[in-house]
């Protein structure tokens, strides 16, 4: 069965990024010219995605305010002949896409968020993209992940290659070698001191999942943190399926950090069509 739906965890506070998410979400800061969750949907959507499930919490309006319709300002860049603005509004939202909103009441964790959207995903595979992760590749990663998840029809979990000593910001993997860029999981552990890692494979943001991992996370306790963690969930799933891990082709920025998103703006700013020479000059200028 084909992915067709995509499950975006947009809960969260953002404090890493106060005071400027005090009254915004973090997902709808912007990286150069689009909001951070603008480029999670379209990778999702270029991966063959068409239904874009986002479990929110208060204050996350302007989420919802983004992909939906704005007549007045589509009409008024029509009436004012502004077309290159109006197609720009108006792709944010491709008419075959359907956006739908499922409320997290109580910040419990990656895991209960995913689980939040359970009814609403039914009995097929689904995607699950972290915003805060902004992923770069050509095909675009999920694309990627698709692709694998074709080929093998079991839960495909990105992941890359970390640092010895960042292992304690990860789930990290670890299991039988399948191919350059593929592992056959059989085990998960989240978030491992340096020395109790198993691999330095960790898992970034983005998975596809089955359908299965809904009753692993339903009847597991809370893991680190007191959260119902996610990674326990594939945990447990891995006694009874299939789990791959896939090193994705791309670039990673981690925009839930200051310093990944200052990253992000520089680069993709420097990658711009219509920006990117001047911005080069500009920054050459500073003589840094």
């Amino acid at each position: 069965m084909n992915v067709r739906k995509a499950v975006f965890p947009v809960a969260g506070l953002g404090t890493r990024f106060l005071p400027a998410t005090k009254a915004q979400p973090k997902e709808m800061l912007p990286v150069v010219d689009k909001p951070l969750i603008q480029y999670a949907v379209e990778e999702a959507y270029a991966a063959g995605v068409r239904e874009m499930i986002f479990v929110t919490g208060r204050h996350k309006r302007p989420i919802e305010d983004h992909f939906d319709m704005t007549f007045e300002l589509e009409v008024a860049l029509e009436q004012s002949g502004k077309n290159d603005l109006l197609d720009i509004v108006r792709s944010v939202k491709p008419d075959d896409m359907e956006c739908v909103y499922v409320r997290q009441a109580q910040a419990l964790g990656l895991g209960h968020a995913v689980l939040c959207a359970e009814r609403l995903i039914g009995n097929e595979p689904f995607a699950v993209l972290l915003a805060d992760d902004l992923m770069v590749g050509a095909p675009p990663v999920l694309a990627q992940m698709v692709e694998q998840h074709a080929e093998w029809r079991a839960s495909i979990l990105a992941v890359q290659e970390v640092p010895a000593d960042q292992t304690r910001r990860y789930g990290i993997v670890d299991g039988q070698r399948v191919g350059e860029r593929l592992m056959d999981v059989s085990r998960i552990v989240e978030k491992p001191a340096p020395e109790a890692a198993p691999s330095r494979w960790g898992v970034a943001g983005r998975y596809i999942l089955t359908p299965g991992v809904f009753h692993e996370i339903a009847h597991q306790p809370r893991g680190v943190g007191g959260e119902i963690q996610l990674t326990d969930g594939i945990a447990a799933l891995l006694r009874r399926e299939k789990v791959f891990a896939y090193r994705y082709q791309g670039r990673r920025y981690d925009c839930g950090s200051k310093e990944g998103f200052l990253q992000a703006n520089v680069e993709l700013a420097l990658a711009h069509g219509t920006l990117g020479a001047g911005f080069r000059a500009y920054l050459k200028s500073l003589e840094l």
